[in-house]
């Protein structure tokens, strides 16, 4: 069952214009709650976001690439506590994963929206804009924002024939 649902897994930035209900909602924060974490530290936060307008400055977020959340029912920004774990990268990266596994086992679609490292407009990080609009304090560090929905495209899946399993070696680094 795991390997059908990454195999029909796609990133969706076309979403209908209906809600996410509220049992669909609790499912993703448990599927977040239940991601590993290096040494059980759970550093990270998640912010639910279903208020268009704030969804709409969200989308406002980086020039690129976070557009599409605007037209999101919901969005869960997803962000750690630093200080808690050197790792908080990662541990933040799996449960944005679980979660965008998560809403495609339920029906819904999904796509992963950058925000660690990305700048919003020259001047100020995607990060410290986002602090600013949700009141998040400056020891929260965010790594993603996750647009959730009912999908209102349906794409391909990636062909096996279309992976790259050259990228795999055995016992040593390839030539």
């Amino acid at each position: 069952m795991f390997l059908d649902l990454i195999s029909t897994r796609r990133s969706i930035r076309k979403f209908k214009d209906r809600p996410v209900e509220k049992e669909k909602i609790d499912i993703l924060m448990e599927a977040a709650l239940r991601s590993p974490s290096s040494r059980g530290l759970n550093p990270w936060q998640f912010i639910v976001i279903d208020k268009p307008p704030l969804l709409e400055k969200l989308s406002k977020a980086k020039p690129h690439g976070a557009h599409f959340l605007k037209d999101a029912p919901l969005g869960i920004v997803v962000c750690a506590d630093a200080s808690k774990s050197d790792v908080w990268v990662e541990d933040a990266s799996i449960a944005s994963v679980f979660i965008h596994l998560a809403a495609h086992d339920i029906g819904l679609g999904s796509c992963w929206i950058q925000i660690r490292k990305r700048d919003h407009d020259g001047t100020i990080s995607a990060d410290a804009y986002i602090k600013d609009l949700l009141n998040i304090p400056d020891t929260i560090r965010i790594e993603s924002i996750m647009a959730l929905g009912y999908p209102d495209e349906t794409k391909k899946i990636h062909a096996k024939d279309s992976l790259e399993f050259h990228k795999f070696s055995f016992n040593k680094y390839p030539k």
